[in-house]
């Protein structure tokens, strides 16, 4: 059974634990989250010049919306101000930025009915992170940009937490995936012809749980979570950061979610670097969880 826990007052190591075992937390916003949540509004308005990124969709042809997010998407990810902002949360929140390790904060967007759901703007089926080679002591944190609510939320699928989905992810390898399909997202904008791990088998999405929480409130939950993105019918672009983290002696330790459905090879941890300096991940570490051949090509980048 699936408990979210709001503002909860548990130590991070405590949070990690329940979160490892299926339970869900909103922590309440903090100064770092919503400067963060400020920026990515102040480049999504200046990206789409001066338009309400939330509803220009009813006046924008979709190749130049899509040309708008090639941009400011990038631009949020990679720039030092996001950065700075996410070791912030992740020292106001309680976690030691010697042991707990960051990926590069996303905006995601959800357009309503069909104007976008693919490439750039994919609309997730249910999935766990882990059949992406999400580690199993992947925490992922979840803010919305702007006010939303249930309609162009995200879903959580608690039936699965300890009920197998038969799937794709045997196919699927992290660095594989960087070196090529995830390098053209831009061009998937009618249909997203990328083979990604999916369901092979009919999911039932109720019972279902969605969260809606203030702006600059962060879901915390599993990458071992069967989530998915709801069916935008609402008539306003959901926007929304994710980011992980991941506590390096959890990984050593191998304590973190189960894994009950997933076969893919790799890692993300690739991505991950140190909060107190930005030092990428231990070599050791990376080794032990890639793919024999990998290691040597991400060194040589």
């Amino acid at each position: 059974m699936n408990t979210v826990f709001y503002d909860p007052k548990q130590t991070e190591d405590q949070r990690r634990k329940l979160i490892y075992h299926g339970q869900i937390m909103v922590l309440a916003p903090t100064p770092g989250s919503l400067e963060l949540c400020a920026f990515a509004k102040q480049l999504l308005f200046e990206g789409f010049g001066g338009l309400d990124p939330q509803v220009a969709h009813e006046t924008m042809q979709v190749e130049k919306y899509v040309e708008i997010l090639a941009a400011v998407k990038p631009k949020f990810i990679h720039h030092p101000e996001s950065k700075r902002l996410l070791r912030a949360i992740a020292r106001e929140t309680g976690h030691d930025l010697e042991k707990t390790y960051l990926d590069t904060p996303r905006m995601r967007s959800a357009a309503p009915h069909d104007y976008l759901r693919y490439g750039i703007a994919y609309a997730f089926h249910p999935h766990r992170d882990t059949w992406y080679s999400a580690p199993f002591q992947q925490v992922n944190w979840w803010m919305p940009v702007f006010d939303f609510e249930s309609g162009n939320a995200m879903a959580f699928h608690p039936k699965y937490w300890d009920t197998p989905v038969r799937n794709g992810s045997r196919k699927y390898n992290y660095q594989d995936w960087n070196e090529g399909p995830r390098q053209n997202a831009s061009a998937h904008i009618k249909s997203d012809t990328r083979e990604q791990p999916k369901p092979e088998e009919e999911v039932e999405l109720d019972p279902q749980l969605r969260i809606v929480c203030p702006v600059g409130s962060m879901i915390q939950f599993s990458g071992a979570q069967l989530h998915s993105t709801v069916p935008n019918r609402t008539g306003t672009t959901r926007f929304s950061i994710d980011f992980r983290t991941v506590n390096l002696d959890d990984v050593r330790s191998g304590r973190g979610a189960h894994n009950i459905d997933s076969e893919c090879t790799g890692t993300a941890m690739v991505d991950y670097m140190r909060g107190s300096d930005m030092a990428p991940m231990p070599e050791e570490v990376l080794i032990k969880h890639m793919a024999p051949g990998h290691f040597g090509k991400i060194k040589a980048t």
